[in-house]
């Protein structure tokens, strides 16, 4: 794909194109659901930034490679979001149980270093690590949204699965992150 004009003024009446030509409001589910998953992405961009400021080189190489994975694997969930079933293509590239599984081992990795959780915590545990809880719940709200389109549409996607994992990932590795940087987690206090 090349870009060769950011600008195209066809949707300064509010309206987009869907991949296959489909022109649909702005306000379209799809544009919704696969607009939440590029926030979620660009959060993403921010936590690898921070990562690389942090200078620590072993927190940057367990979760740098990682997150540039689901960074692309996001821009395939946005295509698969935005693309209506009936022009989707032999060979279009579709997250599914392979990165599921993939997802699942980086957990199970990451929790290997964290202490079983006895309570809730609070979101914080140092820049990175709120970053990545920021990043969990606009995962969830990204899956909420897909999940209304399917609702909408009666499409079964395949991107909902990815989406819960990836939240659990997200909340992992907000934890580690916190770990590896000597910062405390902060648990909910009930009576507070």
């Amino acid at each position: 794909m090349r870009i060769t004009k950011v600008y195209t003024r066809t949707g300064d009446s509010g309206e987009t194109a869907l991949v296959g030509g489909t022109r649909v409001p702005k306000n379209h589910q799809r544009i919704n659901a696969y607009g939440t998953v590029d926030e979620l992405n660009a959060i993403l961009g921010i936590v690898v930034a921070h990562a690389r400021l942090a200078k620590d080189q072993a927190m940057l190489s367990a979760v740098e490679g990682s997150l540039l994975r689901i960074q692309n694997h996001l821009f395939n969930v946005g295509a698969d979001l935005a693309t209506l079933p009936e022009h989707r293509w032999a060979g279009m590239i579709r997250v599914g149980t392979t990165d599921v599984d993939w997802l699942e081992g980086e957990i199970d990795k990451l929790n290997e270093d964290l202490e079983p959780l006895q309570e809730f915590i609070l979101p914080g545990g140092g820049i990175i690590s709120t970053f990545c809880h920021q990043a969990r719940t606009v995962c969830r709200r990204a899956e909420r949204e897909s999940m209304f389109l399917l609702d909408l549409e009666g499409e079964d996607l395949g991107v909902l699965t990815y989406l819960n994992r990836l939240s659990d990932y997200l909340f992992v590795l907000g934890r580690w992150i916190a770990k590896a940087s000597n910062e405390s987690e902060t648990y909910w206090s009930k009576d507070a």
